[in-house]
């Protein structure tokens, strides 16, 4: 096999002298900077208050009295909130500064993680630079339809996973004779299972054809990898046990799960990445063994396997969705992922070559005031970076809102709210439970995620959903003749609801009022 860039005789990683070591590591801190800056901070939104909320059971193991299912069901199968928690003890931190401290944490680690890669691949040092620097620019970059972006404005376990498993691919890259390399393989790919098993498997969906791709007899190699998944796929079919009609509209309520209902333009982003890998390692035809081109041959093979698999089992017709359940496509945030670094990494070597010096500095700049906006535009009602000392005083009236509650009401207390409430304008995608501390009916966004991926949760879902349609907009004796057989004690309104209940906390959008008894 031809050596790659900076590999010895033995395919090893040539190590850096400490001096030139020492300012790479400054490099990517301001790179880590560059990224935080751009995607912003936002701890309790979305899936970052899913996570964040079975972190603080598991701090306090009283909270979330009722429905705690939604709250600690998916911590059966991850490390990250245990790990969280423990780490917030040990440190006697507040957990808001701990997830600060672990999101940059995670952030500068998945800067690491994106040079080593582009180290084994590129020679010019130059390139790295601009390949990891468009990677920090374009962290936020949505994944064609799968709802992930490469990285996000909160933490999560994928904010671990996603770089232990390109460290992992960077190890591959290695070669099979480099034993410490496959050991450091193995480790960031047992660590990365143990944050998020589920995207660890999407990375030996990159990792085994990168190592079946410099065996002789390639085409064979490959078509029993086809066969093996199709097979798995087949038997997961096969054997899943029949769905109730709540899960399967929990299921359905997640549309990026099925090929037939993405968009056009969310096709397009699925086939895009596979075409510039495409592009990009056809203009290394004159080293067949480089990694740059055994990565994108990998990374293609593995998505063009994963379009199959959801194409032929993740459909709405079916009786049983196991196969959707399990969202083969997410492997596409891995292949973003390498499609944004190698993207930048050669097309920046194309331009030194071309004495076009200025060109990646301002293509970087110009990615990354885009994405700026983008973010600003996702979290219009917010401040750009929801830092610890700056929650009581966020602009959000929703979360204001969600504040109050937590400081005013029992911690007993069960919530009901618009079960859409995450999509409201305004609200910014930010979730009570997290917030407020307080139970709360499940809703119709990521407690319908929930209940899609644990069958025992989705009768619990549809009942609470389909109590709260319309909250706002129903008379006081609907209202109460749908909440009161689940024990609700408080609700969240908009500020234009017509109430008698008593609401001693309105802020002009929203409001919070008891139920009477």
């Amino acid at each position: 096999m031809a050596l790659s860039p900076q590999q010895d005789s033995t395919g090893s990683t040539l190590p850096l002298a400490p001096w030139h070591r020492f300012s790479w590591q400054l490099l990517l801190a301001g790179l880590t900077l560059l990224a935080f800056l751009i995607q912003g901070y936002h701890p309790l939104a979305e899936d970052g208050g899913l996570y964040v909320a079975g972190i603080e059971w598991k701090l306090n193991p009283s909270l979330f009295p009722h429905d705690a299912a939604f709250v600690t069901e998916h911590l059966r199968f991850s490390m990250f909130a245990p790990t969280i928690a423990t780490l917030t003890r040990l440190t006697h931190l507040p957990l808001a500064w701990t997830l600060l401290l672990v999101d940059l944490f995670a952030l500068w680690l998945t800067m690491l993680a994106a040079w080593q890669i582009l180290r084994r691949c590129l020679a010019s040092e130059a390139a790295q630079l601009a390949g990891v620097a468009l990677f920090a620019a374009w962290s936020t970059l949505p994944v064609a339809g799968t709802a992930l972006t490469i990285t996000d404005p909160y933490l999560t376990a994928r904010s671990l996973s996603t770089p232990l498993s390109m460290l992992a691919i960077a190890y591959t890259l290695d070669g099979t004779r480099n034993t410490r390399s496959l050991g450091l393989c193995g480790l960031c790919l047992t660590l990365a299972a143990l944050f998020h098993p589920l995207m660890t498997v999407y990375a030996l969906g990159v990792i085994l054809p990168l190592h079946l791709l410099r065996l002789r007899r390639v085409g064979i190699a490959l078509a029993l990898l086809t066969f093996t998944a199709i097979g798995i796929a087949s038997t997961v079919q096969f054997v899943a046990p029949p769905e109730s009609p709540a899960l399967i509209l929990a299921e359905f309520s997640r549309t990026y799960w099925f090929l037939a209902r993405w968009q056009w333009f969310e096709l397009v982003g699925l086939l895009g990445p596979l075409a510039v890998l495409a592009l990009l390692q056809s203009r290394r035809r004159h080293q067949p063994s480089s990694n740059l081109i055994t990565l994108c041959r990998a990374a293609m093979v593995a998505g063009l396997l994963a379009i199959l698999i959801s194409l032929a089992f993740a459909r709405e017709p079916y009786a049983t969705h196991l196969v959707a359940r399990m969202q083969p496509l997410r492997i596409f945030l891995l292949i973003y992922a390498l499609m944004v670094l190698l993207l930048g990494g050669v097309l920046t070597e194309i331009c030194l070559r071309r004495s076009l010096l200025a060109m990646p500095p301002l293509a970087i700049l110009a990615a990354a005031c885009v994405m700026f906006f983008v973010q600003r535009g996702t979290f219009p009602a917010s401040r750009h970076l929801e830092l610890p000392w700056r929650v009581s005083t966020n602009p959000n009236q929703w979360v204001q809102a969600f504040l109050w509650a937590r400081a005013n009401t029992p911690p007993d207390a069960l919530f009901a709210i618009d079960p859409n409430y995450i999509t409201t304008s305004g609200e910014d995608a930010h979730t009570f439970r997290a917030i407020a501390q307080r139970s709360v009916l499940p809703d119709d966004s990521k407690d319908a995620g929930e209940a899609s991926i644990t069958p025992a949760l989705a009768e619990a879902w549809i009942k609470g959903d389909k109590a709260q349609q319309h909250l706002s907009e129903l008379s006081d004796p609907v209202r109460d003749s749908r909440l009161k057989p689940f024990g609700v004690t408080w609700i969240v309104l908009h500020s234009s609801a017509i109430t008698g209940a008593p609401c001693p906390y309105d802020n002009g959008t929203v409001k919070v009022c008891r139920v009477l008894r």
